[in-house]
């Protein structure tokens, strides 16, 4: 049975927020060691899921106060099967963490949303690779037994949605977007970008968005960009077509690093909070139709509370 779609960003006139860099914020912030970047691991403890509520409150309050809505991304990044076996779990336990991250976010939720601040638990899916390398392209029918039994842990949850984020090549991205249209639940698409605003795989974004609503039949809620800063992909949104209005979240890292460098990096760029913010403002001001603004690496609270400053009010489209 499809789940209802009332509180999807992309059916409401109100702004959302998420959240900022998870990872980066516990690793570089809060010193916590996050092994193979599992931010998910930390749900096997009741301090764990504490450290987690306790990241994402700062985001959850920013959006109360505001009077934004907001989207509540699982920490489930990692939570796929070849990871799960580096980090030494069964099967069983992959889904007991999915379904958990569910329920722990729920329970969040609960404690701040309210009639102006609705707020959209969402099932995080990972790429099956690493999240700045296209890696081994894998087919369309692979991706799709490969990703299938975390969506139907988030459906079984009564998670609001999944969100496939920085995806880095079509087949992946249309694999899930399938297997959600299956299920029965609404899928959100987000595509990371190089420097020159292509995907890892080398495929133009707008001829990625264009695939994958091409093999799912205009199935994906909609789309985000995120892990790459705005100076990477602004002229290309500004030259798009049709595509370009599927648009509907933006992610963007804190640094003008490429994925190269940051990988390498030792220090946590955080770049500058009021400038990411202003480029917001400024897509905003193209793309009045966005509804969802968070982050990725190396933003943290103080990102979110500047951008929510200078786009929450915001005339959004209709």
């Amino acid at each position: 049975m499809t789940r209802p779609a009332g509180i999807l960003p992309h059916r409401s006139e109100q702004m959302f927020l998420t959240d900022g860099g998870l990872e980066t914020s516990l690793i570089f912030l809060d010193g916590i060691e996050l092994p193979h970047f599992a931010s998910f691991t930390l749900l096997k403890t009741p301090e764990g899921r504490d450290r987690l509520k306790n990241y994402f409150r700062p985001y959850a309050q920013t959006a109360v106060d505001c009077g934004a809505g907001f989207v509540l991304e699982s920490p489930t990044w990692r939570a796929n099967p070849d990871w799960a076996e580096k980090l030494g779990y069964s099967a069983s336990a992959l889904d007991a963490a999915n379904s958990d991250a569910i329920g722990t976010l729920r329970e969040l939720a609960d404690e701040y949303r309210s009639d102006a601040s609705p707020f959209g638990i969402s099932g995080c899916i990972g790429p099956r690779g690493d999240g700045y390398l296209a890696g081994k392209l894998t087919n369309v029918i692979d991706a799709y037994d490969y990703h299938g039994r975390q969506i139907e842990v988030f459906h079984e949850s009564d998670a609001d949605m999944v969100s496939a984020i920085t995806m880095t090549n079509v087949q992946e991205a249309a694999a899930i977007a399938l297997v959600a249209r299956k299920i029965g639940i609404a899928c959100v698409i987000s595509f990371t970008v190089e420097t020159d605003g292509r995907l890892p795989s080398g495929e133009y974004l707008g001829d990625a968005i264009d695939a994958v609503d091409a093999v799912s039949t205009n199935s994906v809620a909609y789309y985000m960009v995120n892990c790459a800063h705005p100076v990477h992909f602004s002229e290309v949104l500004k030259q798009g077509g049709a595509w370009v209005k599927r648009i509907c979240g933006i992610r963007a890292n804190a640094s003008r690093m490429s994925h190269a460098e940051l990988d390498a990096a030792e220090d946590l760029d955080i770049g500058d909070p009021q400038d990411l913010a202003m480029r917001y403002r400024q897509i905003l001001d193209h793309m009045p139709w966005v509804r969802v603004l968070g982050g990725c690496c190396g933003t943290d609270h103080r990102h979110i509370s500047a951008i929510s400053g200078l786009c929450c009010g915001h005339q959004a489209a209709a």
